[in-house]
């Protein structure tokens, strides 16, 4: 069993920055692949970005891309995620997955195996 635990979110102003951490138990981490999501109120959850276990490749939505940077450390089993230009739309619970099924999407929510618990980012105008 893998657990993931999210940390660094809170209340930011518009145009400011976070730096989200998710440290993973388990000493299998380096080989997963691990994603960022966030769920607004009354809105679905939504892919924000992945990361190859290797952390050679790295996919974003659109929505953030240019803005939100992923990237890990595996030798801390964490996974980051920093967000910069922050904007109220932004405003999300945000939530850290592991360990990608083999062959899903790396957009596909039901394809990882593992969730955080979430951390809130606030963006306030």
């Amino acid at each position: 069993q893998v657990q993931l635990v999210e940390s660094g979110g809170g209340l930011v102003q518009v145009g400011g920055s976070l730096r989200l951490s998710c440290a993973a138990s388990g000493r299998t981490f380096s080989s997963y692949t691990m994603g960022w999501f966030r769920q607004a109120p009354g809105k679905e959850r939504e892919f924000l970005a992945a990361i190859r276990y290797s952390g050679g490749s790295t996919w974003y939505a659109d929505s953030v891309k240019g803005r939100f940077t992923i990237s890990r450390d595996n030798a801390k089993n964490t996974v980051y995620l920093q967000m910069s230009s922050l904007k109220p739309e932004d405003t999300a619970v945000y939530y850290c997955a592991a360990n990608l099924v083999a062959g899903r999407a790396v957009t596909d929510i039901g394809g990882y195996r593992y969730w955080g618990q979430g951390t809130q980012v606030t963006v306030s105008s």
